[in-house]
């Protein structure tokens, strides 16, 4: 038993030294071999740096400004059950918040965009 767990291991090693070696290369070597294939492969004036740490455009909304706009809404459900508002003045405070949700990604996208 201790011998086939002494060749296991050893396999192992082997496997990863191998592994580590076979994945050795200069970059030298890379970047003359991709020159020689294609002169023209090299395109990093063309293409956008992939690499580069991307920014937000816009802030991401905060959960205390999700929790007031939910206050807001559970409010405003309270305010209607209880006849404290009218149904007309429900009905417009309901469209006033669906045009925002309806209209604030555009928005939102005409903002960043200038």
């Amino acid at each position: 038993m201790a011998c086939v767990s002494r060749r296991l291991g050893a396999a192992i090693v082997m496997a990863g030294a191998l592994a580590l070696v076979a994945g050795c290369t200069s970059p030298s070597q890379t970047t003359a071999n991709a020159a020689m294939v294609n002169p023209g492969a090299d395109r990093s004036a063309t293409y956008p740096d992939i690499t580069a740490r991307v920014q937000a455009a816009t802030a991401q909304m905060s959960n205390e400004e999700a929790a007031k706009i939910s206050a807001r809404v559970s409010a405003l459900g309270a305010q209607r059950r209880a006849g404290t508002i009218s149904e007309a003045e429900y009905r417009r405070l309901m469209a006033e918040m669906d045009a925002l949700a309806a209209n604030h990604g555009a928005d939102t996208l005409k903002e960043i965009e200038n």
